[in-house]
């Protein structure tokens, strides 16, 4: 992706990025020193793109079938999900889920992971729906997927690795 850097006289703190057909513009203040100005470009190139990857996750409503299909499966279809994204704020939790209204929020680095991983994930956040706690009730409905163990081992070696 092109990178446009203009710099601006009139500009005293703030920066701003845009994005523009395949280009991403950037508008920064003139006084800014060649790292600051890296540093600002790295931060909001990587804001654009944590949005382009979240936009395309999300169009594709391939989160909602998912869900769909596991609330089928392993609750009976009993379960209202009003709405399931993928969100990029999410950097300490996979998952969360505001059981009053029926929304689940996905953090995106879940896409990147393998597919049973990611149901584990999504199971997690459709019980908290019938459980808003970690209770024994809760972890009974999670241990429904066969692979539930499976997939913690999975997310604990994934957080050492990452160190979070």
């Amino acid at each position: 992706m092109n990178i446009k850097i203009i710099r601006s006289k009139k500009r005293k703190k703030t920066i701003s990025a845009r994005l523009v057909n395949d280009e991403i513009v950037l508008r920064v203040p003139a006084h800014l020193t060649l790292q600051q100005e890296k540093d600002a470009v790295e931060k909001l190139v990587g804001r654009i793109e944590k949005s382009r990857i979240r936009n395309k996750l999300n169009s594709e409503d391939e989160l909602k079938k998912r869900a769909d299909l596991l609330n089928r499966r392993y609750f009976d279809g009993r379960l209202k999900v009003t709405s399931i994204k993928y969100v990029t704020n999410q950097n300490f939790r996979y998952g969360s889920c505001t059981s009053v209204d029926g929304t689940i929020r996905i953090s995106y680095t879940i896409s990147k992971m393998p597919s049973w991983v990611q149901d584990y994930v999504i199971i997690h956040e459709l019980a908290h729906l019938l459980q808003s706690n970690h209770s024994k009730t809760f972890w009974e409905l999670v241990n429904q997927y066969e692979l539930a163990e499976r997939a913690r081992g999975y997310l604990m070696g994934y957080e050492k690795k990452v160190g979070k």
